[in-house]
């Protein structure tokens, strides 16, 4: 199979690398989710990742007594790059040139988030990390994916999460949910579909970055997303005669 997308953005939430253990980092969700980044980049696909903190820190959850929302999110940042650490060294384990850069200084650690260096290091095949968030409070990390592939001029955000695709409900909850195929940037935000935040649909929007949302615990995935195959759904600019897609309904 051929990749579909030569540049791409993996937004990878920090719950995708905590496992069954429901917090910090588990090692063989960490070592399956870089081995199916290592299936794509041997595809030729120049890969930049923006990772979360949930695992380790969620702003939202804070004790607003103790922490204002500024405060948490910055903590959260500071979280981020421990995660992107973390995969940068299994990545580089498993023969993957990376680089880690951070939306703030921390020189000892990674480098600056410089777009022209972030762009050269694509281009020269590493695998371009990215911590930090934007390096801005009441900035989510999904916002901090599309500013990044906006940046870079990545062709797709390819958003990771649990299942495979939008759904009418929670599937989790809802064995009645219907997944939709396609979606429209307005039919998301109209819709409150929570997916990503309106301020990365709305960045997405307006620079005309397709998103596709999968299950990136479904074996092979990542790859035959890449590949245009495989189970999504894709938000993008209204086809021709578009109106939301749901299968089987």
């Amino acid at each position: 199979m051929k990749p579909v997308y030569r540049r791409i953005v993996l937004k990878l939430s920090g719950e995708a690398l905590q496992g069954a253990a429901g917090y910090g980092i588990d090692s063989a969700a960490l070592i399956s989710i870089s081995r199916q980044i290592r299936e794509i980049h041997a595809l030729g696909c120049e890969i930049g990742i923006v990772v979360g903190a949930g695992n380790i820190f969620r702003g939202v959850q804070r004790d607003q007594s103790v922490l204002d929302a500024a405060t948490a999110d910055y903590m959260g940042m500071l979280a981020t790059v421990i995660n992107g650490m973390a995969l940068q060294n299994c990545l580089e384990g498993l023969g993957v040139p990376t680089r880690l850069q951070s939306a703030f200084e921390m020189r000892q650690l990674c480098e600056p988030y410089i777009r022209r260096r972030a762009i050269r290091h694509l281009e020269k095949g590493r695998v371009v990390i990215f911590g930090g968030g934007t390096g801005n409070p009441y900035f989510t990390t999904d916002t901090a994916a599309a500013l990044k592939a906006a940046e870079l001029g990545a062709e797709v955000v390819l958003k990771a999460t649990k299942v495979d695709g939008v759904y009418t409900a929670d599937p989790m909850k809802n064995p009645r949910a219907k997944r939709y195929e396609r979606l429209t940037y307005l039919q998301i935000l109209e819709k409150r579909l929570a997916v990503m935040d309106s301020t990365a649909i709305s960045l997405c929007m307006e620079n005309r970055i397709p998103v596709v949302v999968f299950n990136l615990f479904a074996a092979g995935s990542l790859r035959l997303v890449v590949c245009g195959k495989g189970i999504s759904t894709i938000i993008s600019e209204p086809a021709s005669g578009t109106a939301d897609n749901r299968r089987n309904e």
